[in-house]
C-alpha cells in the first residue's frame, strides 16, 4: 500500500503600499487559508487588501513596536479572530501580543517552518521572520535596500551583528523591507562607494522602477552584500561612522 504524503503548497505573498512610504505584507497558505499580516501600518489598507484578495486574517507578526508597525494591532484584533506574534522582550510595547518569541525560536505556519531572529539595533526588541520554504525574510526596519534602520535604541555593535545574521541567510533570500527608501539610501550609498558598479547598477534599475511607480522591494541578500554600504562595513565602528553620516545626509 502506498504511503500518503502531504504536499504543502507554496505560500502566497501580497505586498501593497501603506502610509507615506511603508509596505504592508500578507502571507497566506492556499492549503489552510491561514493568513498573516506582517506588522500593522495602516488598518484601512490592510482590510482593503484582504477584501480584494478574499482572504481572512488569522495572524499578525510584529517585527517591532513602532506605531507604523504595531499601531493597528488592537483594531485588527477586534475585526478578526487572530493571534498576535512578536518579541517576548517587547511584550509591554506590543499591543495585544499573544505569543512572545525569542531568537532561535521557530513555529509552524500551515506546514511551513518560520524562523525567528532577534535583530536589535533599530530597536532593542526587533525580530525578523525567515521562511526558508518561501526563500523569504520579513525584515522590518533592520535592513532596507541599500540601507539600514536608524539606531534609535541599539548600538552600532548590535546592528553590525544583526546585519551579519541577515547576510548569513542564503544569497537568494528575498528581503521584504518595510519601507520604500531605496532611492534616498542609494544617493547616500554612492557617497560612500562611488565606484561600486553593483551599486551603480542597482540604482539605475531602482530609478527605472520608481519612475514607473513600481516597488524596489523585495531585494535579495546577495544584492545587499554587493551594494549596501552598511552590510559591507567591515566593523561595528565603520558601520557606526556610516550611520552617523547617513543621519546627517
Amino acid at each position: 500500500m502506498k504511503e500518503e504524503t502531504t504536499v504543502t503548497s507554496p505560500l502566497q505573498i501580497h505586498m501593497f503600499p501603506c502610509l507615506q512610504d511603508n509596505y504592508g505584507f500578507l502571507v497566506r497558505s492556499p492549503d489552510t487559508g491561514e493568513t498573516a499580516c506582517i506588522d500593522t501600518p495602516e488598518v484601512d489598507k490592510i482590510v482593503l487588501a484582504l477584501e480584494e484578495k478574499g482572504w481572512t486574517l488569522t495572524h499578525i507578526w510584529n517585527t517591532h513596536h513602532h506605531w507604523d508597525h504595531a499601531g493597528g494591532n488592537l483594531e485588527l484584533k477586534k475585526l478578526y479572530d487572530l493571534k498576535i506574534i512578536g518579541c517576548e522582550a517587547d511584550r509591554k510595547r506590543l499591543p495585544g501580543l499573544d505569543i512572545g518569541l525569542k531568537d532561535g525560536d521557530h513555529f509552524n505556519f500551515a506546514g511551513h517552518d518560520v524562523h525567528v531572529m532577534e535583530t536589535p539595533g533599530h530597536t532593542i526588541g526587533h525580530i525578523i521572520y525567515h521562511i526558508p520554504s518561501a526563500q523569504a525574510a520579513f525584515v522590518g526596519d533592520t535592513i532596507f535596500a541599500l540601507g539600514c534602520g536608524r539606531l534609535f535604541e541599539g548600538t552600532p555593535e548590535q546592528m553590525f551583528d544583526s546585519l551579519a545574521k541577515i547576510s548569513a541567510l542564503p544569497d537568494d533570500t528575498l528581503l521584504y523591507c518595510a519601507h520604500e527608501y531605496t532611492l534616498s539610501n542609494g544617493r547616500f550609498a554612492l557617497t560612500v562607494e562611488p565606484d561600486n558598479q553593483a551599486l551603480i547598477d542597482f540604482m539605475a534599475k531602482a530609478k527605472t522602477r520608481r519612475a514607473n511607480n513600481l516597488p524596489t522591494i523585495p531585494t535579495t541578500v546577495m544584492a545587499e552584500k554587493l551594494a549596501n554600504p552598511f552590510v559591507r562595513a567591515n566593523s561595528a565602528e565603520r558601520l557606526g561612522a556610516i550611520r552617523k553620516a547617513k543621519d546627517n545626509f
